[in-house]
């Protein structure tokens, strides 16, 4: 299934819903466009996963990429609602520790306000 992405605010965050796949080809481009644009309006962003029922190495590279970017410029991207089977792929690949994992979006959304007020 090709991936399809819709974005909305939740508190004053944005949200990015991906539903499908996120392999090497279209659908990393896809993903990787999609939050390089974002980037350029916000700072938090937060990737609801819930819908991703694959996820590849060219996928994860992606993530990756798009963590370091966000980084570099002060942004952050945080991951919720992960799938069994993507959560296991990231503790297999250590990817865990890289990351920011929220077992729900309200959580990681919540998590931008507590790092705000600290």
């Amino acid at each position: 299934m090709m991936l399809k992405m819709s974005t909305r605010l939740f508190d004053g965050v944005v949200v990015l819903d991906c539903s499908g796949r996120i392999v090497f080809g279209d659908e990393s481009m896809a993903l990787r466009e999609r939050v390089k644009q974002l980037l350029g309006e916000t700072k938090q962003i937060v990737l609801n996963l819930a819908e991703v029922s694959y996820i590849d190495s060219g996928g994860l590279g992606t993530l990756v990429g798009l963590h370091s970017s966000a980084r570099h410029i002060g942004a952050d991207i945080k991951l919720a609602s992960l799938t069994q089977r993507v959560g296991d792929l990231l503790q297999v690949t250590k990817l865990v520790t890289v990351f920011d994992v929220y077992d729900g979006e309200e959580q990681a959304v919540r998590s931008f306000r507590r790092r705000a007020n600290a």
